[in-house]
């Protein structure tokens, strides 16, 4: 019966109804309530997880805001927008260092993330104390190498101004450097790897604090020892090239060379552009000069141009004045970001048929110029007896350009291939003095009478306290076979003579030129180029002279051949390397002087 009873269904109007369901439903009360509190802590877990890792972007809200911050400030540096420390491992310094407000070594967030948690920069460093601090460190130490490295990698100089610069080996480094000295703080301090110059309202600029506690402007100490390590090596340097022959040496291979690529330069002209003119090798525009006693900086045209800025330059003499010329403006102008702020005066672009030039850069304001006297002094017409007039050559009177540039800042002369001429060379009824034709007169005499005029006219009308002087030695020729006029050839030749004693003598117009120094009052800095170029048999344009040949050139090719002038890039590049040693030598004596 009580099985009936336990089973029996439910009556509609059973009075136990109410009764009957609350026993049942007791049974099922503590279940509900076990899942209503799993629900709850899921759902807590839920949140506090979403909050944990979304934490709110309020300043102003207490919750889970700063949770990781202690904990986590690796992590937090990797996030932030606007703080990411170097990677100095990947790449060069000068790479990484950026104008911003952040400083070189790893650091906390910004100055507003530190703000926002309450924190002072003193909880970063402690909390970063461990494996941070020989990570810095290591950073910091390779950071240093590598400014060192760059460093001795670049030639330092002085400007007029006594500033310390560098000979760049590109712009672009040099810009980097200047990021280097100008917008980053770095410190030595093992104990104290943080920079205090996070922001660019920090009124203690770029100091650190050491561990003795003194206050230092890391950014001033930077360029001090930057600087100083620079007037060291511009020190050393200048007093090597100051004791060195530059012209007591030989030339070398040299794939960095050279200074500029063979075809850039549309200023060449066709007589001296071998490349244009299809020359198949290439040795003989890889090769550089190299003194015994000293190493020649390589010539930085943008560093010369500085030297340059507002003044002028000119070239006076003959065709391989004209080669020499044409290099240094194929030099400067390589290395002007704007070229079309480099132009001839008149908008020429064939340098062969007038008797001045004048190249302008026109962002340095400075000239450079070329005159054409193959004599120095002035080609004339005398009567002869029958009334009709002759030729002759006045060893007493400057050529008619000087005046145009007796004011130049700086001046390069030569003279000497034209004296090898038939006429010259045997000086019959050609050269004059006064009124006085001589009826013959020794070629070396004559060169003698000519030179001395020359030197009288620059003691007279050449301010040395303005104007350098320089006179280029005699370049030599390599005809094999004849003269230039006479069938002369230099085609084969591809490699510099490497045996002294096939060198030819000294030329004894030389050696009557250095006397003629030797009675000037001015001084005169003399580039004798002819030992260095006898070496260079292979730097002739020879049958690369042109590209298109006349009837008579082209049944006889090898008969027409240019062994005198050089190829550019070639030989007339080294003479402007010692041009610039020159300068960088002249600038430092100048400087002492004052």
């Amino acid at each position: 019966m009580a099985d009936i009873t336990k089973y029996a269904p439910i009556g509609v109007g059973g009075g136990n109804f109410i009764s009957d369901f609350k026993s049942h439903f007791s049974l099922f009360r503590p279940k509900r309530t076990v899942s209503i509190a799993y629900g709850f802590v899921f759902l807590f877990i839920v949140v506090t997880i979403f909050l944990a890792f979304s934490p709110s972007p309020n300043s102003s809200s207490p919750w889970f805001t700063n949770i990781f911050a202690a904990s986590s400030s690796d992590e937090d540096n990797v996030r932030s927008p606007t703080i990411k420390p170097p990677n100095l491992n990947k790449e060069s310094p000068v790479e990484v260092l950026k104008p911003s407000n952040s400083s070189v070594l790893p650091q906390k967030p910004s100055v507003n993330r530190t703000a926002d948690s309450g924190m002072p920069p003193k909880s970063f460093s402690e909390s970063n104390k461990g494996s941070s601090d020989v990570k810095n460190q290591t950073q910091i130490e390779d950071l240093h190498d590598k400014v060192e490295v760059l460093k001795q990698n670049q030639i330092p100089t002085i400007d007029s101004d006594g500033k310390i610069g560098v000979l760049k080996q590109n712009q672009t480094q040099n810009d980097k450097v200047e990021v280097l000295k100008t917008n980053q703080s770095i410190t030595r301090d093992t104990n104290s790897p943080v920079p205090v110059n996070s922001s660019p309202n920090s009124a203690s600029g770029a100091q650190t604090v050491t561990k003795n506690g003194a206050k230092g402007n890391t950014e001033q100490g930077l360029i001090k020892n930057l600087t100083s390590s620079l007037m060291k090596k511009h020190d050393d340097l200048i007093k090597s090239l100051t004791n060195c022959d530059f012209f007591d040496g030989n030339w070398v291979k040299d794939d960095s060379y050279p200074l500029y690529k063979p075809g850039s330069c549309s200023l060449i002209d066709e007589q001296f552009n071998c490349f244009l003119n299809g020359r198949p090798d290439n040795g003989y525009h890889r090769m550089k000069w190299k003194p015994r006693g000293c190493t020649l900086p390589r010539l930085n045209g943008s560093h010369m141009l500085e030297m340059l800025r507002g003044k002028r330059v000119v070239f006076v003499g003959d065709s391989l004045n004209r080669n020499m010329w044409e290099s240094l403006i194929c030099i400067l102008r390589n290395s002007v970001k704007d070229q079309s702020k480099v132009y001839e005066q008149q908008g020429r672009h064939h340098f062969r048929t007038e008797a001045s030039y004048s190249f302008i850069f026109e962002d340095y304001k400075c000239t450079v110029e070329f005159f054409v006297t193959p004599f120095l002094v002035q080609e004339w017409e005398a009567a002869d007896r029958n009334g009709t007039k002759k030729e002759t050559l006045r060893l007493d009177i400057i050529e008619r350009s000087a005046n145009h540039y007796k004011s130049a800042d700086i001046i390069v002369f030569n003279t000497g291939h034209w004296w090898t001429h038939e006429k010259t060379s045997k000086g019959e009824d050609y050269y004059q003095e006064g009124s006085h034709v001589y009826k013959e007169l020794n070629v070396l005499e004559a060169f003698r009478k000519a030179l001395t005029t020359w030197g009288r006219w620059i003691d007279a009308n050449v301010n040395p306290r303005k104007t350098l002087v320089f006179f280029r030695g005699y370049s030599a020729s390599h005809f094999s076979g004849g003269q230039w006029n006479s069938g002369g050839q230099c085609d084969n030749e591809t490699e510099p003579i490497k045996n002294d004693t096939y060198l030819t003598p000294y030329p004894p117009k030389m050696t009557v030129l250095e006397n003629v120094f030797k009675g000037m009052n001015s001084h005169v800095t003399y580039l004798n180029v002819t030992r260095m170029t006898d070496y260079r048999k292979d730097g002739h344009p020879s049958i690369y002279r042109k590209q298109t040949y006349s009837k008579e050139e082209r049944r006889s090719p090898l008969s027409f051949q240019d062994c005198s002038h050089w190829c550019l890039p070639g030989v007339p590049d080294a003479w402007n390397e010692i041009l610039y040693a020159e300068l960088l030598v002249n600038q430092k004596q100048q400087r002492k002087g004052h």
